[in-house]
């Protein structure tokens, strides 16, 4: 039988992992003083029936025992919205948020797309918690997309044919 590898240090993974481009998202909920926000680049669709979608929450973060028991809203960010994902990140003064007035979840204004959702599931991530949610409602705009690679935000062009007639 081989021997077990060592695994790698998080240092390393998050190396590795860097070199992934995913879209950037700020995760917004009702917290106990106000509408509340965290970026976060962990996050996929599950499910089309039901329709479930994903986050992974830092155990470390500051939003982790809010978000396990409220509803949220998934805020997918167009490449205009960097500053925003800084403050929401924990860069001071980087851009103030506006907020959807009258949304059943609090959500920012013109994101690229956005999905609410109510707490379905929670599982044990290590480090994280996946957080499984049900959508409850969405939307979506045309433009640009905010990436993340290489620990740098970066940009999608909106690509003019899609995949769409496929599904």
């Amino acid at each position: 039988m081989p021997e077990a590898l060592a695994p790698p240090s998080p240092g390393a993974l998050r190396a590795c992992m860097s070199r992934f481009t995913t879209g950037v998202t700020i995760v917004t909920y009702e917290g106990d003083d106000g509408p509340r926000g965290a970026t976060m680049n962990s996050f996929t669709s599950v499910s089309a029936d039901p329709a479930l979608v994903l986050i992974s929450v830092a155990r470390r973060a500051r939003c982790h025992d809010q978000l396990l028991d409220r509803p949220f809203c998934v805020n997918i960010l167009g490449a205009e919205q960097e500053p925003l994902a800084r403050q929401f990140a924990g860069a001071q003064g980087a851009a103030e948020p506006r907020w959807v007035e009258g949304a059943r979840v609090p959500r920012l204004a013109h994101p690229l797309a956005w999905v609410e959702c109510d707490p379905w599931r929670s599982h044990d991530g290590g480090d994280h918690t996946l957080v499984l949610g049900r959508v409850t409602d969405l939307g979506h705009r045309d433009g640009d997309a905010l990436t993340y690679a290489w620990s740098r935000f970066g940009t999608a062009v909106e690509a003019t044919d899609g995949i769409e007639h496929l599904i």
